[in-house]
């Protein structure tokens, strides 16, 4: 069995509680799209999170283009696209926080040297930037050891897509098997486990103690091995990955 020496956060809701604020803006523009094409729903924040969460804008974009049958040409797309990422950064650098308790894990992560760390997004590489750097996360991860769907493929795509988790395991030489993800949506954890990536399901950014459950059973349903609940629990979360990864080498033998 290839010991854990690799981790890979998530970056939204899971290291930075920026869903909440970059669905505000994603719903304004939404909206405005919807509108431009003769259509009379309105989405808020909060419908789009329900619908959306976890996919980038452009995901987001085919999910709406499917749901009311219309189509926004390539080029158009881009320029939303665009606008819809310099809205959510101004947003961010303006209002962003870190989830609690994330900063001080990443402390605790970084000075025992003992895995390499490193932040695996669907959104946008200049939106997770902003994000880390606003909550003073971004010294964990050296510059270059953040991956967006969006941006750091040849071909953009969106978390279920495990693209970018295979991209990321080879821009750090590690094996799916080296590594562990930590991740609080349904695409973002179906993402790691199609590159069979084990997960620990983090579900403190979910308001309430029943969505919490609901969502922890929603994503270990989807394969996540463990949840955590709090940052506070990140190393007993650890212990069991290890020791789920050494059960399955038993049963293997």
């Amino acid at each position: 069995m290839g010991k854990i020496t690799e981790i890979f956060f998530d970056c939204d809701n899971t290291l930075v509680l920026s869903e909440e604020l970059a669905f505000e803006a994603c719903a304004e523009l939404a909206n405005e799209i919807l509108e431009a094409h003769g259509i009379p729903d309105r989405y808020t924040g909060d419908q789009l999170i329900k619908d959306f969460v976890g996919q980038n804008f452009r995901g987001m974009m085919v999910s709406l283009q499917n749901k009311y049958n219309f189509e926004i040409d390539a080029e158009k797309l881009e320029g939303y696209v665009t606008k819809e990422e310099d809205k959510v950064i101004a947003k961010l650098e303006e209002k962003a926080k870190a989830c609690i308790g994330a900063t001080e894990e990443l402390e605790k992560l970084y000075a025992s040297k003992q895995y390499g760390l490193a932040v695996v997004s669907s959104s946008a590489l200049r939106r997770v930037v902003a994000s880390i750097k606003r909550v003073g996360q971004d010294k964990f991860f050296d510059g270059i050891k953040i991956f967006s769907a969006a941006t750091s493929l040849p071909k953009p795509t969106s978390k279920p897509d495990p693209a970018i988790y295979l991209y990321a395991l080879e821009q750090v030489g590690k094996t799916a098997g080296e590594t562990v993800a930590v991740e609080d949506s349904k695409s973002g954890a179906l993402s790691a486990v199609r590159a069979g990536i084990p997960v620990i399901a983090y579900v403190g950014s979910y308001n309430g103690e029943e969505t919490q459950k609901e969502m922890a059973k929603v994503l270990t349903d989807l394969g996540a091995k463990t949840v955590m609940y709090n940052w506070s629990e990140f190393e007993d979360r650890m212990k069991d990955i290890e020791a789920s990864l050494a059960n399955d080498v038993q049963s293997s033998l």
